[in-house]
């Protein structure tokens, strides 16, 4: 039986976000706040795909063997991470963008996903990740995908909280005392 290869997760999720930002982008009764957070992601994203394939391929000292419960975890975690991304987009409805961006009836979103973690769609880009890093079956080619992209987001997260903190105030700042930023109960 021929498994699917981490190249096919790769360029499925890749459409699915490539549609997102071509669907998603700011509208006109939004104030941006992105601080080229959207372009920085995307450029980070790109790089340690390339870097992660590479290394992949290229470093086999730090491979590891295929085994069908390891490929079954990677599975499962970028499946997972796909659902929560989309669940939240879904669940936060017209307030979501590609682009950080405020409306101007901008509201604390704390019900859903968003009532165990503020950034739940970030917790499912790095779930997925995840999943994809366990699908190269090498450990340093994991790391160079999913460490940066932990790094991008986390700049990224400080800047819509910080966009979030204007806008909102105290709703805000109150979710935030009460609601962890990327894994329920830990961070």
């Amino acid at each position: 039986m021929q498994l699917p290869s981490a190249q096919l997760y790769f360029i499925a999720l890749g459409v699915s976000e490539i549609s997102l930002a071509l669907l998603k982008r700011s509208g006109g009764s939004t104030v941006k706040k992105d601080r080229s957070t959207f372009g920085l992601l995307w450029l980070v994203i790109g790089v340690s795909i390339g870097l992660s394939f590479f290394v992949a391929g290229a470093v086999p000292y730090f491979g590891y063997p295929f085994t069908l419960f390891g490929y079954g975890t990677g599975v499962v975690f970028f499946c997972g991470g796909v659902l929560l991304r989309w669940w939240s987009i879904i669940h936060l409805g017209r307030f979501f963008t590609v682009d950080v961006a405020i409306a101007q009836d901008h509201t604390v979103v704390s019900d859903g996903p968003y009532r165990l973690v503020r950034h739940p769609g970030y917790s499912g880009v790095l779930l997925s990740f995840l999943g994809l890093g366990l699908l190269l079956h090498n450990g340093l080619a994991a790391l160079l995908l999913i460490v940066p992209i932990f790094v991008a987001l986390l700049w990224r997260i400080k800047v819509e909280e910080e966009a979030l903190t204007t806008a909102l105030g105290k709703a805000y700042t109150d979710y935030m005392a009460r609601t962890r930023r990327l894994v329920p109960w830990l961070y």
